[in-house]
Order: structure tokens, then sequence, then C-alpha cells
């Protein structure tokens, strides 16, 4: 089991290094069932001007597509960053069974950092979620996003 676990975690890290070669916040995403690939996505808010365009909703939606249904049931989704509330809103919508993340986002996590909707009782399906999944290298590459976007913005202001 852990040696799928790093396996597919580390497909989300490479959709999230595809993201930051983009200029994308670094975020990947893939969503698996039975062992099999079905839908992979990073960020893409910037090139496609959407702000819906989360590396998670991209991968559901492939997933969805390459199966025929809007139900994702005893898939597992793997997610760099902790999901924002929209993405763990169609988590739950897709009946996804299993999350698992890298990094906790604490400004924004929609999956027990901030919001806990995932795991809401209120709501018609619960996610198992297993967070801290290569934490390490997912929270390296958004902290060098982040700095490249700094040091460009100091140096595009002291330009002026």
């Amino acid at each position: 089991m852990i040696d799928s676990v790093n396996y597919w975690m580390d497909t989300a890290l490479a959709e999230a290094r595809e993201a930051f070669r983009q200029k994308e916040v670094p975020v990947g995403a893939v969503v698996v069932l039975d062992g099999v690939l079905l839908g992979k996505g990073f960020n893409r808010t910037r090139s496609l001007a959407d702000p819906t365009a989360h590396a998670e909703i991209i991968a559901i939606t492939a997933a969805c597509q390459a199966i025929g249904s809007e139900r994702l049931k005893d898939a597992d989704i793997y997610v760099t960053l902790e999901p924002c509330v929209m993405c763990a809103g169609a988590i739950v919508l897709a009946r996804i069974s299993r999350l698992y993340f890298g990094v906790h986002d604490q400004k924004a996590g929609g999956c027990g950092s901030v919001f806990d909707i995932v795991r809401e009782p209120r709501l018609n399906h619960l996610v198992e979620v297993y967070p801290g999944i290569h934490a390490d290298e997912a929270h390296i590459l958004l902290d060098e996003f982040f700095k490249e976007l700094r040091d460009k913005n100091e140096n595009s202001s002291s330009q002026c």
C-alpha cells in the first residue's frame, strides 16, 4: 500500500512541477481507481484565466470523462496541497473515497486546516483523509515558486 501511495504522490508532484514550469502555482493532482490513473491535472488558473482551474478540478473532470460518470466511487485523489473549499466540495460531490495530500494550507485549506468539508457529517458523503504525504517536496516547490514571484515583483518595482 505504501509503495502505491508514494508512486501516486510522486505522479502528483510531477504535475506540480509542470505547473511550476508554466508559471502556475505548483499544485498537482491525480485520480486513481483500482491502481489505474483516471485523471491528472495541475493548476491552470492563470493560463486559462479561470479561478476554478485548480489541479483537483482538472483531474476530477478528466477522471469522470474517462469512466463516463460524475461519480468516482472507490477512487483516490492525490494532491500536493490540501484542497480548498471549492475542491473539497468537488471531491465530496464526485464521491471520491480517499484523499491523500502533501502540505496543509493554513490560509485556505478545506480538508482540516481552516474548514473540513470532506469530513462534514451533515453532508451525504465523507472522505478518508491522509495528510502529510511527501509534504517536504511539495512545500519546497511552493516555497520556490513564491520566492521567485516575490523576487520578480521586487525587481520590477525597483525599476520604476
